[in-house]
């Protein structure tokens, strides 16, 4: 009897062409494990897709002075031709910035917020009023307060991989 098998793949931010670590690293082992399954009969989904909401594709599009929409559209189409050349074997490869995307995950948050697993909690962010914005992790660079790297972000240590508080 055929069994019925979920494969998640890891949705990459849409902000620049796809590189071996992403290919090594989650879709050729995926494909792989899809593909055997289906070799013995199995009944496989796999999906992925990109993700058009990163903080990463804002900080590309000021970079070229374009919206993040531009970027997010350019390099998704950009994740298929080149998926499409190596022959991954996905049944869906989309975005998250599909209309169904966004009802599951409305239907999604309210399921959890009724169910009481979220709460509401204040926080301080960092705000520019220059850019009348206010600033994601990746637009916050300084020195780790634990290893004393100085290029470390506003959320994370990339030397130490310290979780970081910028306020």
């Amino acid at each position: 009897m055929p069994k019925y098998i979920h494969v998640s793949v890891a949705w990459p931010y849409a902000n620049g062409d796809l590189h071996v670590g992403h290919l090594a690293g989650a879709y050729l082992p995926a494909d792989i494990f899809a593909r055997f399954h289906r070799l013995k009969g199995n009944h496989v989904l796999m999906v992925s897709g990109s993700d058009s909401h990163g903080t990463p594709i804002s900080v590309e599009a000021d970079k070229r002075g374009v919206s993040p929409r531009d970027i997010f559209e350019h390099y998704h189409e950009r994740f298929l031709l080149t998926q499409k050349k190596i022959g991954i074997s996905y049944d869906l490869f989309t975005h998250t910035d599909t209309e169904n995307h966004h009802q599951i995950a409305q239907d999604f948050f309210r399921t959890l917020l009724e169910r009481g697993y979220l709460y509401k909690e204040s926080q301080k962010l960092l705000y520019s009023p220059a850019e009348k914005r206010f600033l994601p992790d990746r637009y916050v660079e300084g020195t780790c307060y634990i290893c004393g790297y100085e290029s470390a972000r506003g959320d994370q240590c990339d030397n130490c991989g310290n979780l970081m508080d910028a306020t």
